[in-house]
């Protein structure tokens, strides 16, 4: 049989039959969000979100507050891996028997991390180390591929003892930095979650494997991958800036309170150098003080007539007296402390 042959159409322009159809998108990076995600998960990254806020931005500021959620976390992850994957006295443990293990575990070394600075800075630089070691095993993707799986794990360990030595060493920028990194990196995690279903966190896990081929991430993992460092920077900012707030309202209470103590001191010297201005016996009452006697203690002098009194203040101040013999001091006014002789010297009328 002959080929039919087809009729040929002439066209003035022949470039669009050469142009060639643009390839359709690769299905695996169209961005899809989850429908309708699991209830237990979901409200486990709103609570993660929660965490990573307050770790990113007021980790240094909620120290013990963060500390205890480390271990808490930490511990609990841990033992929880442990008991539900591995068989516990040749048993295999349940979901819950699991989690309650974990549970407990986790609060002790919460607590352990809380009260114990070293223990929480030592955790702090762990994770610091360990989140650092994490995001560049994921940037490093297109140009690095790991021979086996022990370098990336080598790699991990040893950022995350050099994180804790540091942050042992240098406290505070070490917890405001690792703090604000942990929190990015929870967050970005929760979004993966989300927008992907924990893609970022799979290639993770294939890459500590150190498994060959991989197929390329998608362009929304790498903005999330991206948006890591620079949530970091702005929470590490943020902690900066609560810190030196802080800082300046304590400066101005210790400066306040030094001006207040100074003050005290001033008229304390103040009284003092009228309390040794004023001559004894004259004066007293206007600036001296002297406490007053009760009822009982007061001598029967401090009763004597006022113009008694007199006599012996005008017969003491006369020219010409002298005190020839021992006499008696008497207290004129017990509240002002002035004093006169109770007796006249010898010589003198008597009344």
């Amino acid at each position: 049989m002959e080929e039919a042959l087809l009729p040929l159409a002439m066209t003035s322009d022949p470039r669009p039959f050469n142009q060639q159809l643009p390839e359709p998108p690769d299905p695996r990076c169209v961005l899809e969000p989850q429908d309708n995600p699991e209830l237990a998960p979901a409200l486990v990254c709103a609570l993660c979100c929660c965490f990573g806020i307050i770790y990113c931005c007021f980790g240094y500021r909620c120290f013990k507050a963060v500390m205890f959620l480390s271990g808490l976390l930490s511990g609990a992850l841990v033992i929880f891996l442990l008991c539900h994957k591995e068989r516990v006295l040749e048993t295999q443990l349940s979901l819950e028997v699991s989690a309650g293990i974990a549970l407990g575990i986790g609060l002790l070394c919460g607590l352990v991390t809380m009260l114990v600075r070293s223990v929480g800075l030592f955790l702090t630089g762990l994770l610091l180390g360990l989140t650092l070691g994490a995001g560049a095993l994921l940037g490093t993707e297109p140009i690095y591929q790991p021979p086996s799986a022990w370098v990336p794990a080598g790699g991990l360990v040893g950022l995350a003892l050099l994180g804790a030595l540091l942050t042992l060493r240098w406290p505070r920028p070490f917890t405001v930095l690792g703090t604000a990194l942990l929190g990015a990196a929870v967050l970005v995690a929760c979004a993966d979650y989300f927008l992907e279903g924990l893609a970022l966190g799979s290639r993770l896990g294939q890459r500590l494997q150190a498994l060959p081929a991989l197929p390329p991430l998608c362009w929304y993992s790498w903005v999330l991958l991206g948006t890591w460092p620079a949530l970091g920077a702005l929470g590490a900012l943020a902690q900066w800036k609560l810190m030196d707030e802080e800082h300046g309202g304590h400066a101005n209470a210790v400066v306040l309170s030094h001006q207040r103590r100074h003050l005290q001191l001033l008229r304390i010297r103040q009284q003092e150098a009228k309390w040794h201005r004023t001559p004894s016996g004259v004066g007293l009452c206007e600036g001296g003080y002297r406490p007053r006697l009760p009822l009982n203690t007061r001598s029967p002098a401090d009763s004597l007539a006022p113009s008694y009194l007199q006599s012996l203040r005008e017969r003491q101040l006369e020219p010409g007296t002298q005190a020839t013999a021992p006499h008696t001091v008497l207290d004129l006014d017990s509240d002002c402390g002035s004093t006169v002789p109770l007796t006249t010297p010898s010589g003198s009328t008597q009344t």
